[in-house]
Order: C-alpha cells, then structure tokens, then sequence
C-alpha cells in the first residue's frame, strides 16, 4: 500500500466527487440557531440552503473540527500503516483549521505529519487532495506531491459573486470589508481569492446578475491563451450556473462541458446563498 495517506477538510466539499481513494474528511460543526450539525453527514448542502432561504433571520455559523478528532484521525491512518501523511487544508487566512493540524500534528509520534496550506477552499482545494492521493497511489515521492501541489496552488484562481455580503462581512471573512457596512445590502461585488488566500473585494457592483457578468469576463480575459480546467462552484444556485455555462460555451466552442458542484454547508455559511463562483486550474 502507499506510504503516504492524504487528509482535508470539509471545506473541499469532497462528498460531492466520485472517488477511489482513502480520504478522511475533518469536518466542522454547523451552527443553526440552537442546533448543530455535522457538515454534510448531518447537513447536506440543498437542506441547508433552503433553510436559509426560508428563514431570512436564520444566521449560521461554524466551529472548526475539535482538535482531539484531528489527533484520533491522525492516529487512525498511523494504524492503517501510513508512516508520512499530508493534510490539505482550507487556506489559513480563512480558518484556523491549518494551525489547529499542526498542532495536532505535535500530538501523534512516529508519523510525519505536513500541512499543506491549499490558499483555497472547495475546487481547488479538492483537487489538491484528490491529485495527491493518485500520486501516493502511484508511489510517488513526498517531496515530488509536495511541489506538485505547489504548483495546482500557483495555478488557479476563483472569482465569485455574492446575492448579499452579509454572510461574509459577519463571519469576519471579507479582508477589506471596510466600506461595505453601511450599504452591505445594496453592493453585490465583484470578489476573487487573493493569491495568499484572503477573500478580497475586486469591483464593487450594484447587482448580482452585473456581478456575475464580471466573473465571466474576467475569468475570460484571464485564461485567454492559457491551457485551464474550468469549474463552477455555486451555493444551490443551478439556474444561474447554467447561465455560466452557456456564456462560456458561446465564447468558446471547445468546451464541451464545466465541472460544478455544490458548496457544502461549512462554505455556504460565510458566502451566503446563491453565491457562485467562476474559477480554473491551469494545465
């Protein structure tokens, strides 16, 4: 069996991918007014949109996973025979999730515990985790995932829209919010994930469809010429992706089709629902 066992967090939203490999899902708690839920194995993305949908006042909030369940994860894969293990984690400028696993890591002995800061979440973060486990697969080296990954992190970017900024501004998840509080509501901008990682306000716009127009033209004024892998990440907003879709298409008649998926609950309570993403990973 490989040597190298892979580990993420539930801000991949791996649940939502088909595949072969032995991946443990740290995940966070989902806080709904006086109820808490596990991430997807409790709260599946479409409830939990439809729960914000229905209740307006419903806020939600997350807690990162305990750090005794990243030691007891750790500990898990040391039994299964893993003697190094990467941890692909959600970027550290939106979660404390990447320190936590480091200091988890502390904890366990006789396993070789790297922590590898995706600078992203959901996509990106995925095929991070998921491409590392086809490479450990394979035999691949530790250092030869390592730079592999380094160089999907160097290759792809997201740009999103939001129906209301609300979410992001009161978790504390929007890095230049200043501006924003006195007419949240009303601005439906333009954001991106910065290359260190931090969710940042691009172009502020006054509505969501123009919002979404942005993402497309500048994901299509970005990967002109480039070889990428385009993707949709959307919180249960399929009408809108579709729209996505088709603009892409028109302006590119070999792209037959584009990857998406749902944003898992531990995502979609900071960017609010219908927020969508446009993003790639460069080949």
């Amino acid at each position: 069996m490989p040597n190298i066992g892979i580990v993420t967090d539930t801000n991949a939203c791996l649940d939502y991918f088909d595949h072969d490999y032995d991946i443990p899902i740290l995940r966070s708690i989902i806080h709904l007014g006086e109820e808490e839920y596990l991430d997807h194995v409790e709260l599946r993305a479409e409830d939990f949109y439809k729960a914000l949908e229905s209740d307006p006042d419903l806020f939600p909030r997350t807690s990162q996973p305990p750090l005794a369940k990243m030691v007891e994860t750790y500990e898990t894969m040391r039994e299964k025979g893993f003697q190094q293990l990467i941890f692909v984690t959600i970027s550290s400028q939106m979660s404390g999730i990447h320190d936590a696993a480091k200091v988890a890591a502390e904890q366990v002995e006789d396993l070789e515990v790297h922590v590898f800061d995706s600078r992203s979440v959901a996509y990106p973060q995925a095929k991070m985790a998921l491409h590392a486990a086809d490479m450990a697969s394979q035999g691949e080296s530790l250092e030869t995932i390592l730079a592999e990954l380094e160089r999907i992190r160097a290759g792809n970017h997201i740009y999103f829209a939001v129906d209301t900024l609300a979410y992001l501004v009161k978790n504390g998840r929007l890095s230049n919010a200043q501006g924003f509080f006195g007419s949240m509501l009303k601005i439906k901008p333009l954001l991106h994930i910065s290359k260190a990682g931090v969710v940042e306000n691009v172009e502020k716009i006054r509505t969501f469809r123009r919002a979404v127009d942005k993402v497309v033209e500048r994901y299509l004024e970005e990967t002109a010429g480039k070889s990428v892998s385009p993707f949709i990440c959307h919180a249960h907003n399929p009408e809108v992706r579709e729209r996505i879709e088709s603009k892409l298409k028109a302006a590119d008649p070999s792209i037959e089709s584009v990857f998406s998926m749902p944003l898992t609950p531990a995502v979609g309570a900071h960017a609010g629902p219908k927020a969508i993403g446009l993003g790639y990973i460069e080949h």
